[in-house]
Order: C-alpha cells, then structure tokens, then sequence
C-alpha cells in the first residue's frame, strides 16, 4: 500500500492522495480520489453555467451515499462503517448534506426510508424496499436508486438540441434498461414488476425489444432479441445465465467506455464535457479497485480483467 500511495502521488491525483493517513487502506484511498472527482466535477457545473446535464450525473453522488446507507442499514452494519464509506464532501459542495445526514442517523432501515420522501425519491425507495422484502436481492435497491438517476437524466437530455448528447444519454439508458430486464428475469421478477422498473420513451427504437425482452422464456432468449441492433456484436455464447448477464454487462460498459472516448474524435462540443466526467469517473473506479486488489493480494492479471481501460487492440 505503501508503494501504492507513492505511485499515486506522482500522478495528477497526488494533492488529493497525499491527505490519505496511516496506516493505508483502499477504503481511505477510494475516499480520497472521489473527493477529487467531485471537486473537478463541480468546477466543471460552474464553469458550464450550471448545466441541468452535468448535475444530472452530479445527483450520482448523492444517490451512491443513498445506496450505502439503505444498503449498510438492511444489512446491520455498524454506524461508524457506514459512515466511512459515504462520501460528505461531494454534498457539502452542493449543500445538500442535511438529507444524507438525515438517513445516516436514522434508527433504522424504515426510517431511513421515511427520510428520503422529502427529496422526492420516497416512493421508489419504498417500491424499491417492498419488493426486497419479497425477493430477498438487495441489489433490487440499486436498480431503484439508478431508474431515479436516469430517468431524471432523459429528462434534461431530451432539452438538449445537441444530437452528440442525446446519443451518448441514449446509450446510458439502453445500458441500464437492458440490464434491468436481464436482472429481474434472473431474479424471477413478474413482467409488471420489471416494466416498473425500465425507463419509458427513453430510445423509440429500443421499445419494442425491450417488450419482446421482457416476454421471452429465457435469459438467452431475451439476448437474442438483441441480433437486430447495433447491440448484436454485445451478445455473449455463454449457456450459464449468470455467465451470460456478466459478460453482456462487461461487453456493454466497454461498449459505453468507448462512446465516451469517441467524442474526442468530434468538434469540442458539450457532449465531450459529459464524456470527460464520465472518463474521470471511470478512471476513480479503476484506481479504486486497484487500491482494493493490493490490499487483498489479488493477482494483478485478474484485476486487469476487471478494469474498464483502453485495450491495446484499440
């Protein structure tokens, strides 16, 4: 870890690194790059005029501290556990730390709950929360979290005349709709229930293979509605469907990786501002999931594998 941090500071992560304190931990060393992302992607909102767009991917932070703590309350975490791993420093930027503090110090799970109805996240968190209690898959929660994210996204993206925007905000949505029905057929969800949790009118072209998606017999079967699509190069040969959801969602996050890295080959435009925050983004997330493979002494070639990075043959 040691080595690590002395790595890191000799990157354009160094003044953010070097407030990390012993003894090292990747938790601390995650902590501190994404108080980084958050400062750059604040200056980026100011220096933009207060995009709706770039706040829309802003709202990410206050939404993954949301996931931590619902998630860490089910779960029976200590206080101080979950307090470690929510990020304040991203919401006092925006002054919204009161309703983070709000759902951290409640007694429980349902209170929690009870909190995040003044934000207007309420109802879906108790969707979200009702239909745990009934499949027993906490990560039915994160899908919760995320149809809020990126409905509110499709909104502010539909304002925008910018056609470069609009395709990258598409391919985000058809990422996370695709996945949805992937997840909620795996996790026996009734087609109502997986309906409620897809984003409507985000992609004409994709309404209808979602609908055949969410009406087929299997996993595989709703790949294969994805032959006709640009989509078709994404699907996986694997039997498992376990296998099959993994690679597919590796497949189409290099897939988005990629979008984003292509807008520099355009005009400078709005979409690559979008594009840069969402790199920066990536980028946090493979330092920090470097940080968690030193830490654990997980060999470096599988960490490689999981990491979402320029492949040579590009």
């Amino acid at each position: 870890m040691d080595e690590l941090i002395t790595r890191i500071k000799g990157t354009s992560y160094g003044d953010a690194i070097s407030k990390v304190t012993k003894p090292y931990s990747s938790a601390k060393i995650e902590m501190a790059l994404r108080d980084r992302q958050a400062d750059m992607h604040y200056k980026m909102m100011q220096a933009a005029g207060g995009s709706n767009v770039l706040f829309a991917y802003y709202l990410k932070f206050v939404l993954q501290n949301l996931k931590i703590i619902l998630k860490g309350k089910i779960l029976g975490r200590s206080q101080a556990e979950i307090e470690s791993s929510v990020n304040l420093h991203a919401m006092e930027l925006i002054r919204e730390r009161d309703i983070v503090v709000k759902a951290l110090i409640a007694r429980d799970v349902e209170e929690a709950v009870t909190t995040l109805k003044g934000i207007g996240i309420g109802e879906e968190v108790e969707r979200a929360f009702s239909l745990y209690h009934e499949k027993k898959q906490i990560q039915i929660l994160d899908l919760y979290f995320d149809k809020f994210f990126y409905e509110n996204l499709n909104h502010v993206a539909k304002t925008s005349t910018d056609f470069n925007l609009h395709t990258l905000c598409v391919t985000e949505i058809d990422y996370y709709n695709m996945l949805c029905v992937l997840r909620g057929k795996f996790w026996n969800l009734d087609e109502n229930q997986i309906q409620d949790l897809i984003i409507p009118g985000a992609s004409g072209s994709s309404k209808e293979i979602l609908t055949r998606m969410i009406s087929s017999d299997s996993i595989k079967s709703a790949l294969n509605e994805l032959a006709s699509t640009k989509y078709r190069s994404l699907i996986p040969q694997e039997e498992s469907a376990i296998d099959a959801i993994s690679q597919f969602e590796r497949a189409f996050e290099m897939y988005v990786y990629k979008t984003m890295q292509s807008q520099f080959s355009k005009m400078f435009g709005f979409s690559t501002v979008v594009a840069i925050v969402r790199l920066i983004e990536y980028e946090v997330r493979n330092l920090s999931a470097i940080a968690f493979a030193v830490e654990q002494k997980i060999p470096p070639d599988t960490t490689m594998s999981r990491l979402v990075v320029k492949e040579i043959s590009d």
